[in-house]
């Protein structure tokens, strides 16, 4: 007998900002990584907060990590893993966590799907209660990294296909199934099941959802608290200085049926 599912992308959906930052911040903290780099890593971050991400920058991550990973010890990783929670928790959206435990307390078991590695995808959906993850498998031999991946990437069509895999082990029906992302690269995967829901969209996936009259939730807020930061420091400069014109930027939970997730609190829904 089938059941519906979640599923949950993680960069911008389940957490602001990219998950990959923490995994520099640690690397750097414990030597790995270069001042430079995460320098790099964290002007990065911010820009994919801002707008999410390119396909061109997700395969220069990828050709990144590749290089970085090749040699290393799997252990050396392994332990950077109480650095990398110590960041993304704080980081999580409290009102999806609630939407994926609401799908829950419905019956319906709830998976982390993202590009970032198998080993964070586990890592985070064993800390946060989730039924499993899909995420990119690297490729290890005799305890190192090889700098290779270990099957598909999970990324573009890469996410549905693991949906899938998912589906049969598991019997879950995708077509009555909910998935929730934030990027337009996530369409395949947002097309892969009946419920589709957009997440702090990108423009694209924004445009797509309104065509396509997907649900749209959004929270993510540092646009907003950069554009409001950088009107007050131009308010204030204009008050104390003359003549000069300044230069414009560019721009407990309750019971529910079990039908439907509620709206998390403090989200904007569009159609």
């Amino acid at each position: 007998m089938t059941r519906s599912a979640a599923f949950f992308d993680l960069d911008r959906t389940l957490m602001a900002g990219s998950s990959g930052f923490h995994w520099a911040r640690a690397a750097y903290r414990a030597g790995l990584l270069s001042r430079r780099q995460i320098a790099a890593d964290a002007w990065s971050n911010v820009q994919f907060r801002l707008r999410g991400a390119t396909d061109d920058e997700t395969e220069q991550i990828k050709s990144r990590l590749r290089l970085w990973l090749e040699g290393r010890r799997v252990l050396d990783l392994e332990r950077l893993s109480p650095g990398v929670l110590a960041g993304v928790l704080p980081r999580l959206y409290p009102q999806m966590l609630q939407v994926a435990y609401d799908h829950q307390d419905a019956g319906r078991p709830v998976y982390i799907c993202t590009a970032a590695s198998q080993g964070t995808a586990d890592m985070l959906a064993h800390v946060l209660g989730f039924d499993g993850a899909a995420g990119s498998g690297l490729e290890e031999r005799d305890g190192v990294y090889t700098g290779r991946f270990d099957g598909p990437f999970c990324y573009r069509e890469g996410k549905p296909a693991r949906m899938r895999q998912l589906a049969e082990r598991d019997g879950l029906d995708l077509s009555g199934s909910y998935a929730y992302s934030d990027s337009a690269s996530d369409i395949p995967m947002l097309r892969a099941v009946g419920h589709p829901v957009a997440v702090n969209p990108d423009a694209e996936l924004l445009r797509a959802a309104r065509a396509e009259g997907w649900e749209v939730l959004t929270f993510e807020r540092l646009g907003r608290r950069l554009k409001i930061g950088v009107a007050v420091a131009v308010t204030v400069l204009a008050g104390t200085v003359a003549a000069p014109k300044i230069p414009a930027w560019p721009r407990p939970r309750s019971p529910r049926p079990a039908s439907r997730p509620r709206r998390p609190s403090g989200a904007r829904r569009t159609r």
